[in-house]
């Protein structure tokens, strides 16, 4: 009987995705399957994230929730790994005994061994050493592939932020090579996969080495914008995404890529963090609020109703009434329609945990609410403009409140649920929106002429009127658009 595997997941989409890889290792190794219920499981695994005090200190919280199950089967294995696991080590063994394996993201694939050494020595293994490019050599091919599927395709971050633990849990910036990702996007297609998110901690800071077998010096490097249009021509993807990328890297090629690829999806996470320049400066984030004004501005030139979403820390050390006012400002201005928003929480081991911060607890939570009303109006507002659009929504599956209705996405990131049969499920179709809730939209099936329908998603920005029986409704800006038989 195969054994089971539980994992829980914390954290950004970076570790859901080396979750998934690690299902996928001990599914080839072992031949493990994945269970919902830690109480069945042989192997229990905690993908963790250090980003912020309270998601460090949860993981803690639900290791000591498995303890009973460790305590009635000794032969029953847990592991931790991800960011507190690469910022601990040891640590969480001395604070855990019944932990039996620590690792870090940088050797998920080393997790079969690393058990098998549990189990014969008797003893907890510890693996945070940081071997770059290796993991991505040693993994299988996913077991599993929906319609959407997640490609890593750099790891760390070389921009040390004053307040962000990880280039200190994840390492420096390394990018996979070139053909590497592509051939992983390709075996994605072929298995059904529709939709492709491309991940990195600064995802567009990826820079690749194309071919050559003679060293560094007979190697040349592609950069993000070269990726997206080599992965926009292998067959069967319809849609890219990418998150998350940094302002320092975005650079005029990426944007000039929103108005020559329109698989490109029409919808950018890049944090912002803070409003205020002076506040900028003391997380050493690299840039000014002109400077990023400026990416917005000349993305929204080429796409005109490009989803803008962003990150924001709010509480910063010394972070004054008149700096959150300029966020707030700000906000309005660029009409941020998403935010992943938080209080500032210090790191061990960051220079900003070292700086003095005399804002009461009670005002900052107060900004916060404010900010979050903001954006969230914003977002209804954008919702609401696009009742009676037509977007090109790639459905899903199911929807999960309405039954017997589907469920997908749009360009612009925003759930669209609609009635239609379930054949569609896996297929990018045109749905007319009729209404918008508070989080998500709902619409009505739009039947393609017959003759099929476009598999390219239509220009931003333009809802056109159906042309005559048998054409393509939505050409692209430049190339082809070819008809599903």
């Amino acid at each position: 009987m195969a054994q089971k595997l539980y994992i829980k997941t914390f954290g950004c989409q970076m570790n859901e995705y080396d979750s998934a890889k690690m299902a996928d290792v001990l599914a080839a190794a072992d031949g493990m399957q994945t269970t919902a219920d830690p109480a069945e499981a042989d192997v229990i695994v905690f993908n963790t994230c250090s980003v912020r005090e309270k998601a460090q200190e949860k993981v803690f919280h639900d290791l000591g929730r498995v303890k009973h199950l460790k305590q009635a089967r000794p032969g029953l294995l847990i592991g931790v790994g991800g960011c507190v696991a690469s910022q601990e080590g040891a640590a969480i063994v001395a604070r855990a005994p019944y932990v039996d394996v620590v690792f870090g993201p940088q050797t998920l694939h080393r997790l079969p061994a690393l058990l098998e050494a549990r189990r014969r020595t008797g003893k907890a293994q510890v693996d945070i050493s940081f071997p770059e490019i290796e993991k991505f050599d040693r993994l299988p091919p996913a077991q599993r592939v929906g319609v959407s599927a997640f490609v890593s395709i750099m790891e760390g971050c070389s921009k040390y932020c004053s307040f962000c633990v990880v280039p200190y849990t994840r390492g420096e910036e390394v990018s996979r090579p070139f053909e590497d990702v592509l051939t992983e996007v390709a075996e994605l297609a072929l298995s059904g996969a529709k939709e492709v998110t491309l991940l990195g901690q600064n995802v567009n800071a990826y820079r690749g080495h194309v071919g050559g077998a003679g060293g560094d010096d007979a190697r040349e490097s592609a950069d993000f914008a070269l990726l997206l249009e080599y992965v926009a021509e292998i067959p069967g993807i319809e849609r890219i995404r990418y998150t998350t990328s940094h302002p320092k890297d975005f650079t005029q090629r990426l944007i000039d890529a929103y108005g020559s690829i329109p698989k490109l999806a029409s919808h950018v996470h890049l944090p912002l963090q803070s409003g205020s320049d002076r506040v900028l400066a003391g997380m050493k984030r690299g840039y000014t609020t002109l400077e990023y004004k400026s990416i917005i501005r000349r993305l929204r030139a080429v796409r005109p109703d490009i989803s803008i979403s962003s990150d924001f820390i709010v509480g910063f050390p010394g972070e004054t009434q008149s700096d959150f006012e300029a966020t707030m400002k700000l906000v309005g201005e660029l009409g941020f329609d998403d935010s992943f928003s938080f209080l500032y929480s210090p790191r061990p081991g960051t220079p900003a945990a070292e700086l003095a911060d005399a804002t009461p607890l009670p005002v900052k939570k107060e900004r916060l609410a404010l900010l979050q009303a903001q954006i969230e109006a914003q977002a209804g507002a954008v919702s609401h403009a696009m009742i009676g659009s037509a977007q090109q929504v790639l459905v899903e599956g199911a929807a999960k409140k309405y039954s017997g209705e589907l469920c997908g996405r749009s360009s612009n990131n925003r759930t669209v649920n609609f009635a239609g049969p379930p054949e569609l499920i896996g297929r990018m179709v045109e749905v007319q929106i009729t209404a918008a809730l508070a989080h998500t939209l709902r619409g009505e099936y739009r039947v393609p002429p017959s003759g099929g329908e476009c598999r390219v998603p239509p220009p931003v920005g333009e809802n056109r009127v159906p042309p005559p029986v048998g054409e393509c409704r939505v050409p692209p800006p430049a190339g082809e658009c070819r008809l599903v038989e």
